[in-house]
Parts: structure tokens; C-alpha cells; sequence
């Protein structure tokens, strides 16, 4: 009995103690014991110790594991949002791509087009030139025609004398033969019976009467021979001035009123050259010509006159204004002859 007094008594001694180590122990959790030391325990202290070292390891198990869970929570969620930065880039690029496809596909039409309208533009131009090229022959076939109607009408004219200042009515009363043969008596005797001119033709020119007009319109006789006209004119220029009932009056040649035009043209340049003694004359249809160097020289428009007069520097210094080429308008002479008629 007392045996087992000693036995209990030891038993709850080492409960006691057992007890107090485990209070220690938990007070005291970062007091480890080493492994040396573990096994000098009785079985009690041992398990006690195992089961320590266990909630130990559970312990920094189960931080390891919340940390690692937290690891991959914290990846997964950046992983989450790396994929939808992916997907969302992903659409973009695919945006960008389609984006891109259609700028290719434009690039492709506009090349295209752009082929298409070199294309058409070249046609154009080569329809251009030949437009350009068929008003060229339409504008010399014109200028052509144009010279033609013009010698032909001078032609017609050829025989023709053109008085001017002759009151408006007078043929009226005295019929225009007569005022045509009394001018010849009262300027030029005997020449009428020499020449006995014969009349085809005699009227005013315009045909109608503009009452605002300021002088008697002229009247234009036709002679049946150019002689007759030429003997007639010449006698008129030798007298220099021609008189109807005592008043002045002009006789002069017929032209049409493009090649009068460019008759008139000449007027300076056969003023500067009658200064210079060159004695020019305007001769038919409307060229000039003047003495030079002992020989006649004679020019159809102002181009001629200027490439000639450019190698002889006395002629160009005296006719440098009226040859000098003109930046607009028309250039003088038969070849280059405004169009429209100009008022007699």
C-alpha cells in the first residue's frame, strides 16, 4: 500500500512537474529543446516535445501555406490581369491589323486609281494635242481663206476709186457719173476725153445713212480698166490737192477693210522713212517699199522689215519704235491681219 502511496506520489509529482514544464514551455515557445536533448526525456516529455515541434511545424506549415496561397492569389491575380491586358491588346493589335489591312486595301484602289487616272490624263493630253494640233491647221486653213477672201475681195476692188468728202445728196441731183467727171475737168483738164473712162458701178459706202455720222459717207466708183484708175490717181497725187465746187476732197484706191488696215498700219514707219530720204512708197495690196543702198527693197509685214533691218544698225536706229515686236495685239501686215471690218 505504501508502494503505491510512493508510486502516486511520484506520479503526480512528475504531473506536477510535467505541468510546470508545459507552462514554461508555453510561456516560453521560443525555447526549443535540441535533439540531444529529446531523447534524455521519459516518454511523457518526449511526446510532449514531438507535439511541440508538430504544432511548431504545423504552424510555420500553415504560414507557408497562407503565404504561398497568398503568393499565388497575389500571381493569380496578376496573372488575371496580365490576360485581359493580353486580350485586350490582343484585340487591338487584331483592330490595328484589320486597321491596317484596310489602309492596304485603300493603298492597293488608290494606286489603281491613281493608274487609271495617269491613264485618262494621258489620253486627255493626247487628245489635247491633237485638238491643239487640228486648231492649228483649222487656224491656218482659216488664215488661208481668210488671205484669200481678202485678195479676192482686193482683187474685185482693183478697178475701184474711193472719193471722200463728197455731200451727202449731191449724186441725186446730178447722178454720180457727172460729180465724177466734173472733178476730173475741175482738177485734172482734158484727161477725161483722153481717157474716156467708163463707169460699171457707183455707190455709197456704208450702204445705209447713220444720221450721227459726222462726214458725208464715200462713194466708190468700179472703172471697166485699171489703167484708166492708175492715170486718174497718179494725176491726183502729182496735184496733191483735189477739189469738188472748190472745196477739198480725197481720191484714193479701193481696198478692203483688213488691207486698209494694214496699210495704215505702215504710216509711222513710212513717215521715218520719208525723213530719212528713203523715199518710201506703199504699194499693192499693202507692202512697203524704199530705196536702199542703191536697190528697192520691199517687205509684206513688219517681221520682214525687222529681221532685215536687225543686221543694218543705221536703218534700225531710225526705225527701233515702230519694228520693236509687241507684247500685245496684232502685228501688221498681210499675214497678220485683225480680223472684223474697220469703219471706213
Amino acid at each position: 500500500m505504501s508502494r503505491k502511496r510512493n508510486n502516486k506520489s511520484v506520479i503526480a509529482m512528475n504531473n506536477q512537474g510535467n505541468k510546470t514544464a508545459q507552462k514554461e514551455n508555453e510561456k516560453s515557445p521560443e525555447k526549443e529543446l535540441k535533439d540531444m536533448e529529446i531523447c534524455d526525456l521519459n516518454d511523457r516529455e518526449f511526446k510532449i516535445a514531438i507535439l511541440k515541434k508538430l504544432n511548431v511545424m504545423q504552424e510555420n506549415t500553415e504560414r507557408q501555406f497562407n503565404e504561398l496561397r497568398n503568393t499565388i492569389k497575389e500571381q493569380h491575380e496578376h496573372f488575371t490581369k496580365e490576360i485581359e491586358i493580353l486580350k485586350k491588346n490582343q484585340i487591338e493589335f487584331l483592330e490595328i491589323k484589320n486597321s491596317i489591312e484596310e489602309i492596304k486595301n485603300e493603298i492597293t484602289s488608290l494606286g489603281s486609281r491613281a493608274v487609271q487616272m495617269e491613264e485618262r490624263i494621258s489620253d486627255i493630253e493626247d487628245r489635247n494635242l491633237e485638238i491643239t494640233q487640228m486648231e492649228e491647221q483649222r487656224d491656218l486653213r482659216l488664215k488661208r481663206n481668210e488671205r484669200t477672201l481678202q485678195e479676192l475681195s482686193d482683187s474685185i476692188r482693183k478697178s475701184n476709186i474711193r472719193i471722200r468728202g463728197i455731200p451727202e445728196g449731191e449724186e441725186r441731183e446730178k447722178g454720180t457719173e457727172n460729180i465724177f467727171k466734173q472733178i476730173v475737168d475741175e482738177n485734172f483738164p482734158n484727161l477725161w476725153t483722153e481717157l474716156d473712162p467708163r463707169i460699171q458701178e457707183a455707190n455709197r459706202t456704208p450702204n445705209y445713212l447713220n444720221p450721227n455720222r459726222p462726214s458725208p459717207r464715200h462713194i466708190v466708183l468700179k472703172l471697166s480698166q485699171i489703167n484708166d484708175k492708175e492715170r486718174i490717181l497718179k494725176a491726183a497725187r502729182e496735184k496733191k490737192t483735189v477739189t469738188y465746187k472748190g472745196k477739198p476732197i480725197r481720191l484714193s484706191s479701193d481696198f478692203s477693210a483688213e488691207t486698209l488696215q494694214a496699210r495704215r498700219e505702215w504710216n509711222q514707219i513710212f513717215k521715218l522713212l520719208k525723213e530719212g530720204n528713203y523715199e518710201p512708197r506703199i504699194i499693192y495690196p499693202a507692202k512697203i517699199s524704199f530705196r536702199y543702198e542703191g536697190g528697192i527693197k520691199t517687205f509684206p509685214d513688219i517681221q520682214k522689215l525687222r529681221k532685215f533691218s536687225n543686221t543694218r544698225s543705221a536703218l534700225q536706229e531710225i526705225l527701233k519704235e515702230p519694228i520693236r515686236p509687241p507684247s500685245t495685239g496684232t502685228i501688221c501686215g498681210n499675214q497678220n491681219i485683225k480680223r472684223g471690218r474697220v469703219k471706213a
